[in-house]
């Protein structure tokens, strides 16, 4: 347990960059796995969940070594990573067990995976339903939990998958698998979700087709079994990340700050277009492409925010960043309502119940259904003086400390120890800034 506090110290001034996209750089990571030659990776986010990711890979045969700021992955080729000879530990990361069930689903091998206790109570059975159609089986704890033994396909099937919840970890692992796999395999998506993995396959050089349905929905349609090559790929910055000094910088009079590189896919910047709508005072400056993915600076000025109505369908857009945008809707004036969130509740926390009693100990006025969030704000930041149970999640606890930088009174958070996941160095980039974080473990 690791006990940070965090107290107003002023406006935020300064520019900053913040660390690599976690989930780009999971997949840069996994792709260039299986792909053949090296793959060079510049701004690869060195978290613990990205670190699992790497281990696990080398595990199965990829060689992953880093050289200063740059990590070099010299791949198997598709279908060509090695029995492990040990369990798989992927710690508190969803996305690396997800996304590798669907690796190992088009491998004729067994592989355990495990976790902490935390991703040990996640469900999986979403991702694996779909990748048993293609061969795979899988021997799991109840609930499809984790720890969970894999067996790839001797021969894997190609399907085709209609996704009706949004999922980008779902969509990833059957496009995974999809890779070892003869012919077409296609996703239907009726609500988009990131499309990260997309987007790095086509960087791979992987055919790999989108178009849109009649009825909106959209259509992903991948040809397996071609040979990939190494690539360049430059990481940009997380903007889940980048939410917290934005964030900050909105609530605090004074503040000023520039964020570089920040990845602005659209279908990961529902935050930006929620504050926006808010009356943030947000422009984005000189937008630019970085390996298929769009990118720029955030230019971010203190203002008065009101309340707003996010719609469901934002949600996939914006999902991990609900914690930090129910701190700047507490800080709002009126009432901001968030539909369609209940897969907050099945995060690395109940992400849901986290936020609505971490608000009710500062008096924030906030109430829950299983999929919505209204919370009624002041029009100023709650007063603090109280500590908050992070629950193992660091994006409780960082949303929380963020307050702390605007309230009048310090925050505590109970365990910041989770930051590391996603976020390291979280403390030195704010108090870079001028915000007064601190360890204050006894």
């Amino acid at each position: 347990m690791m006990a940070i506090k965090s107290e107003k110290n002023g406006p935020l001034r300064g520019e900053i960059d913040v660390p690599g996209d976690k989930s780009i750089s999971h997949r840069a990571l996994m792709i260039g796995a299986l792909a053949v030659g090296e793959t060079r990776i510049l701004g690869l986010l060195e978290s613990e969940d990205v670190l699992a990711t790497a281990n696990a890979l080398r595990q199965l045969g990829a060689g992953i070594d880093q050289d200063g700021e740059i990590w070099r992955v010299t791949g198997r080729g598709v279908g060509g990573l090695a029995e492990p000879s040990t369990v798989l530990d992927l710690g508190n990361s969803g996305t690396s067990a997800r996304l590798l069930m669907g690796i190992l689903a088009g491998h004729d091998f067994p592989a355990t995976l495990t976790g902490d206790a935390s991703l040990s109570d996640r469900p999986m059975e979403r991702v694996m339903a779909p990748l048993r159609f293609m061969g795979a089986s899988f021997a799991a704890r109840s609930g499809g939990r984790l720890p969970v033994t894999v067996t790839g396909a001797e021969q894997p099937l190609p399907i085709s998958e209609t996704l009706k919840v949004a999922s980008a970890q779902v969509k990833s692992a059957i496009l995974l698998a999809g890779l070892c796999a003869p012919g077409k395999t296609t996703v239907i998506e009726l609500h988009p979700s990131r499309d990260h993995t997309e987007n790095m396959l086509a960087h791979f050089g992987v055919k790999i087709e989108s178009k849109m349905r009649d009825g909106g929905a959209k259509e992903i349609t991948l040809t397996g079994q071609a040979e990939i090559a190494g690539q360049e790929i430059q990481v940009p910055g997380d903007i889940s990340s980048a939410a917290y000094p934005l964030v900050a910088a909105l609530l605090l009079p004074g503040s000023d700050i520039l964020i570089h590189n920040v990845g602005v896919n659209p279908l990961r910047s529902g935050l930006i277009d929620t504050l926006v709508e808010m009356g943030a005072s947000i422009e984005i400056v000189d937008p630019r492409k970085l390996a298929g993915e769009p990118v720029a600076d955030l230019a971010v000025r203190a203002g008065s925010l009101t309340g707003v109505s996010v719609p469901g369908s934002r949600a996939p857009s914006m999902i991990d960043e609900y914690p930090i945008l129910a701190i700047a809707a507490a800080s709002a004036h009126g009432t901001s309502v968030f539909e369609g969130v209940g897969e907050l509740r099945v995060k690395e926390s109940d992400r849901l119940d986290a936020i609505v009693q971490g608000l009710k100990a500062f008096g924030v006025d906030v109430e829950e259904t299983r999929d919505s969030l209204t919370i009624h704000g002041t029009g100023a930041p709650p007063k603090g003086g109280a500590t908050v149970a992070s629950r193992l999640d660091h994006r409780i606890a960082m949303a929380f400390l963020i307050m702390g930088t605007a309230s009048d009174h310090a925050v505590i958070v109970d365990d910041g120890s989770p930051i590391e996941t996603s976020f390291p160095g979280f403390a030195a980039v704010m108090n870079g800034l001028g915000a007064d974080i601190r360890d204050v473990t006894e």
